[in-house]
This record gives C-alpha cells, structure tokens and sequence, in this order.
C-alpha cells in the first residue's frame, strides 16, 4: 500500500480494524519497515496490539481504549515520521513477514 499521512494514520486504521472479521488486521510500518505496529481483531470487542521497534510489547485491549493506546505507540515507534505504510494482515502469522522493498 502507498504512505499515508500519520495525521490521518490512526483514524483510518481504527475504522479498517472495526470492518475487519477475526482473525485478520492492519500492520503500521515506518518508510524503511524496521519499526511498527500490529492491530489484530481477536474476536468482536477484543484486539491484540504488537509493537516492535524501540520497544517490544503485546497489548490485549478493547475497541474503547484502542485509539488511546495507538495514539501513544505511534507517537513513541513513529517519533519523527511524517508518513507511514499500512499493510492488511490475513492472520496473526503474516505479522512481520518479509515486504517488498523499493
């Protein structure tokens, strides 16, 4: 998928993730795809939020604090990012896997 602005980044994942059927989800990636964020819809109000870059962690959380909880770990793994890449996930298992490069 193209760069989108990180202004509009969280926004547009939240309203992805709220359409999506479990077990699917939404990767955030930095231009150079080391550092991101994964989103995965474990079932109706529940969602498992990975982070990996500056700092490794798993967050199990409900649809109410997920904005909250995006908002902080983008401002934290994407501190100086102006755009960043969003990919759809098929399953938990293809979080990380290799993308293609430019």
């Amino acid at each position: 998928m193209a760069l989108i602005n990180i202004d509009t980044t969280i926004k547009r994942v939240l309203q992805t993730v709220a359409k999506i059927e479990p077990p699917r989800g939404v990767e955030m990636l930095t231009y150079k795809r080391n550092r991101g964020i994964s989103v995965i819809r474990l079932g109706e109000d529940s969602f498992l939020v990975r982070e990996h870059g500056y700092e490794e962690q798993e967050v199990q959380v409900c649809f109410a604090d997920l904005a909250r909880l995006l908002k902080s770990m983008a401002n934290r793994e994407f501190p100086r990012s102006r755009q960043v890449r969003i990919y759809q996930l098929d399953g938990p298992e293809s979080r990380g896997q290799e993308r293609k490069k430019i």
